[in-house]
């Protein structure tokens, strides 16, 4: 797996994630989700990704997106 795919399906998750706990738990978890947009559209703008940084500090090979 690359780091261009691991930051795509982790972001997927968070966003799924706070989406099933606004609706299971409270509805101020839809945060989690705004939170994980915007820093998605943040990443897009600017290249710098936390995610990336972490999944390559992991060992997660390079891809093409975030270098």
């Amino acid at each position: 797996m690359t780091l261009d795919r691991a930051v795509m399906i982790f972001a997927g998750f968070v966003v799924l994630l706070g989406i099933a706990l606004s609706l299971a738990v409270h509805p101020w978890w839809i945060g989690l989700s705004a939170f994980a947009g915007l820093n998605m559209i943040q990443a897009g703008f600017t290249g710098f990704c936390p995610a990336a940084i972490a999944f390559k500090a992991m060992g997660v090979r390079p891809g093409t997106a975030f270098k």
